[in-house]
């Protein structure tokens, strides 16, 4: 008698073990950023955050993979609590969606990857969601909609018709070979061909020149006097030109292409100073993120949920964007990023 009442915990450790709250963690894993949070399961309450390096299920090894979704959510998620997680679930760059199936390539590399970053923490949820990034950044609107459109631009563009929290038609998402147009890659791509064109001739003067060159750490000496492309009377010599694209085009080449996507920046900030080419460059983004949401046939007053780094609150295409689908009668609803609708589905997974 005695010895059963030894094995049993005492009455108080009892109570406490059984109203101790228990947390989601919900991941956005993205082509340049994975962030993690942790969330209060009953109600949702952010408890934690963490960041690492890019998530993107096919274009990040992994091995990689894994050690950035195990550096977020060891950020977001204190030891003491880790053993409370009772359901994840993550939006993955590069990753499927569910009606594609469980052995769909990206949803495997994510979920391998994941599985291996929680063991390593000591993680054992119950419940353990791969999802496409899609999925997560439309469940991260307010109310956590089941049914409408969501567009996506980052490094690359892809938008969806959601239907019962399951993409059910996309367009876009091809990668940065064959599309994404007007999505991060595209842009940067474009203002590396601005310059170069400059540089010899078959394009007009522009201050791309300049804030590409700077970019990829060309010496000074080769760039053209500041102004060039903002006023008529600025020079840039024909050697110089010759030396800015035998710097130039070697400095593009030995990175990956996807880098490209790293002047999309630069283009923002030359827009602000109103030159010509980085303004149209940028009003070309928006025509293509617009004909990427009228290819799912859009019905006036349907939701449009809208993020990444161009498309976030204050992203540089929001406006012109809302501005071209005006006539289409979508409301658009910009997130910053999916991890609000990847708590949202851990949440709803475990329930």
């Amino acid at each position: 008698m005695n010895q059963d009442s030894e094995d049993l915990p005492a009455p108080a450790a009892r109570s406490v073990a059984e109203t101790a709250p228990a947390y989601v963690v919900g991941i956005d894993a993205g082509g340049t950023r994975t962030r993690a949070v942790l969330a209060e399961l009953d109600g949702g309450r952010v408890r934690g955050e963490g960041a690492a390096g890019p998530g993107n299920a096919l274009t990040v090894p992994g091995p990689s993979l894994a050690d950035h979704l195990a550096e977020a959510v060891a950020h977001a998620v204190p030891e003491e609590l880790r053993g409370r997680v009772v359901a994840v679930a993550g939006g993955f760059a590069g990753a499927g969606h569910r009606a594609q199936g469980a052995d769909e390539p990206g949803r495997l590399r994510a979920r391998a990857a994941l599985t291996a970053a929680l063991a390593r923490l000591g993680v054992t949820a119950a419940s353990v969601g791969v999802h496409s990034d899609i999925e997560t950044t439309f469940a991260a609107a307010p109310g956590h909609p089941a049914d409408g459109l969501v567009l996506v631009a980052g490094t690359g563009a892809v938008a969806a018709r959601i239907a019962g929290r399951v993409p059910t038609a996309t367009s876009g998402g091809d990668g940065w070979l064959l599309g994404d147009d007007g999505g991060g890659f595209w842009i940067g791509r474009a203002a590396v061909r601005a310059a170069l064109r400059a540089a010899d001739g078959r394009g007009v003067p522009t201050a791309l020149v300049r804030a590409v060159g700077r970019d990829l750490g060309l010496p000074e000496e080769v760039l053209p006097p500041e102004g060039y492309g903002l006023t008529g009377a600025t020079v840039w010599s024909a050697e110089r030109r010759t030396a800015y694209r035998a710097g130039l085009l070697p400095a593009v080449m030995d990175r990956p292409p996807v880098r490209l996507a790293d002047h999309a920046p630069v283009v923002v900030r030359t827009a602000e100073e109103r030159d010509a080419v980085a303004v149209r460059i940028l009003q070309e983004a928006a025509r293509h993120l617009a004909e990427t949401v009228a290819a799912l046939a859009p019905r006036p007053g349907e939701p449009l949920v809208a993020t990444g780094g161009l498309l976030a609150p204050d992203g540089p295409l929001l406006s012109p964007l809302t501005e071209r689908l005006a006539p289409l009668g979508l409301t658009v609803t910009p997130v910053a990023d999916g991890s609000p609708g990847a708590v949202a589905l851990a949440r709803l997974g475990r329930f």
